[in-house]
């Protein structure tokens, strides 16, 4: 299934002058989540994932034997690092390093679920191997800089800055197909806990069948 092409996602309105409210470099605290960011809405980009065979793409068919949870984010910042113009103001942007994170400290409680835990971007393997190593993450983090996974699931993308990024999404496989999806995720400081509570509601169902 070939990819939908990248659409630029709306952006908050500019204030008088031309300028966003949150216009320039970001260069805040990463690891916190401003209270008035954009939420994302449901526009259908995700449908049809679910039942879908996970391809052979970035490894993924390997890591989804068993039970697998892949979080898909645009791209993560660091210190002293510029991010887009205007990243804040674009729906579901930003957040990718206090979502890692929080899979990072849940890591034991997906483990402990036979969960393998992967997280997915259009970034460089350099920029993913500096990000996993400041941010002391334990679980792979892939690269897909070549949209390979656009092309294969269809995963939703949009463009800043002229980089084409995934937009954030969450999936989760077993037996190498997908059996839920996570679209949108907001506040992405949350997926974690939401995958967590939905697995655990998966095993109690199959307990009481």
């Amino acid at each position: 299934m070939a990819g939908a092409p990248p659409i630029v996602l709306p952006r908050r309105p500019l204030r008088a002058g031309g300028r966003s409210r949150h216009d320039g470099p970001v260069i805040g605290d990463y690891t916190q989540l401003p209270a008035d960011l954009p939420v994302p809405v449901d526009d259908g980009a995700a449908d049809g994932m679910v039942g879908r065979k996970v391809p052979e793409e970035v490894g993924l068919a390997d890591l989804a034997v068993g039970l697998l949870v892949a979080y898909v984010y645009p791209m993560t910042g660091g210190p002293g690092q510029e991010l887009p113009h205007g990243w804040d103001d674009i729906p579901g942007a930003r957040g990718c390093t206090p979502q890692s994170c929080a899979y990072r400290d849940a890591l034991a409680d997906f483990e402990q679920l036979g969960a393998t835990v992967v997280g997915i971007s259009a970034q460089s393997a350099a920029e993913q191997a500096e990000f996993a190593s400041r941010e002391y993450l334990p679980f792979a983090l892939l690269s897909d800089e070549g949209l390979r996974l656009r092309e294969a699931l269809g995963l939703p993308t949009f463009e800043a800055d002229g980089r084409v990024l995934y937009r954030r999404l969450t999936f989760v496989a077993a037996e190498g197909r997908i059996v839920k999806v996570f679209y949108p995720v907001f506040p992405p400081d949350r997926d974690a806990a939401e995958v967590l509570a939905w697995l655990r509601g998966r095993v109690a169902e199959a307990k009481g069948a």
